[in-house]
């Protein structure tokens, strides 16, 4: 699998990446165990977790295959931390939570590093810099090689990414930021895209394919075994079965039939060559699931083709969001 740096940065990795959202919670150690030697075996390193992803089961999944079936010098993990499960208090990016919540993932991970190390979610209640500072700490004390956001729209962004560049002493620049991005959810385009390219600052998509409804499972009728029939995931999904979504939906099929390739391998390969975009995060319910997304790499979209895909599903841009003289 191609390689891509992270940033502005000299980390590389797998231009795919493996989301484990699920794993410990709908995703059992059987066929998380599958899915993670599927993706390495086809040269995936990426893998992506979260402390709060099942309660930390996801951490402490990986954990426990790491090492047994695949070296950790072959992998690049990726966790979280910042999102707490207190209704007053969504998110808590205070230094001490931050770090404390690193200390815990990197046990229940097994390991005394992680390669990348985000904060979930931007805090309104504590000051960026102390939120920062501790991203500079968990570098500067080897227990994250490097850092980055996600889910922080575009001034935070720019605000956070430049306070690292500009603010002086030793700072840890940004190299991620991690927001959902596919054809059916393109907002991230208006401001948050266009400061991360400015600064220097990789996308990592999730959702890349639309929770699932890129698809194409959803065009007729609903599956039984999948989110969307899920009583708690199918509120996750509904937002994308209406007749906007629909109509990108057709034109992703009408591609792929086009193609001979897939309604999945059309979405997917559409954002992963975005520009700004360094690895699509995908998650699946089993290795087979994973290994049809993992067949993208063979496919390049034909210029055409993306050009009637932005098309259908382009957003609306109006003042300020971008440079008025365009608009």
């Amino acid at each position: 699998m191609e390689q891509r740096h992270l940033g502005r940065t000299g980390l590389r990795v797998s231009r795919i990446g493996l989301g484990t959202l699920t794993w410990g919670r709908d995703t059992d150690e059987h066929d998380a165990a599958d899915q993670l030697k599927a993706f390495w075996e086809a040269g995936g390193t990426l893998v992506d977790t979260a402390d709060v992803y099942g309660g930390g089961d996801s951490e402490y999944l990986l954990g426990q295959l790491v090492e047994r079936l695949v070296p950790r010098r072959d992998l690049v993990i990726s966790t979280k931390a910042g999102s707490v499960p207190d209704p007053d208090r969504r998110f808590d990016g205070s230094r001490g939570h931050l770090l404390g919540a690193l200390d815990d993932s990197l046990g229940r991970l097994g390991t005394d590093y992680v390669d990348l190390w985000q904060v979930h979610a931007f805090d309104p209640g504590t000051p960026l810099e102390e939120t920062l500072q501790a991203l500079d700490i968990a570098v500067s004390s080897g227990r994250a090689r490097y850092a980055g956001v996600s889910n922080f729209c575009g001034w935070q962004l720019a605000k956070a990414a430049t306070w690292q560049l500009a603010s002086p002493g030793i700072r840890t620049r940004l190299a991620s930021t991690q927001m959902e991005y596919s054809l059916l959810q393109r907002g991230v385009e208006r401001e948050v895209l266009p400061a991360a390219l400015d600064l220097g600052v990789g996308l990592l998509p999730s959702s890349p394919l639309g929770r699932g409804v890129l698809t194409g499972k959803y065009r007729h009728a609903t599956p039984a075994d999948s989110r969307g029939a899920s009583e708690r995931l199918a509120p996750f999904v509904e937002p994308y079965l209406d007749e906007a979504a629909s109509r990108i939906v057709d034109a992703v099929a009408t591609a792929a039939d086009g193609l001979a390739a897939t309604a999945l391998q059309v979405a997917l390969a559409w954002v992963r060559d975005r520009p700004g975009v360094v690895a699509p995060i995908v998650g699946a319910r089993n290795a087979q699931q994973l290994t049809a997304a993992l067949s993208v790499e063979a496919l390049s979209l034909p210029h055409e083709i993306c050009q009637a895909l932005d098309d259908v599903s382009a957003p609306v841009h109006r003042y300020p969001d971008q440079d008025w003289s365009t608009l």
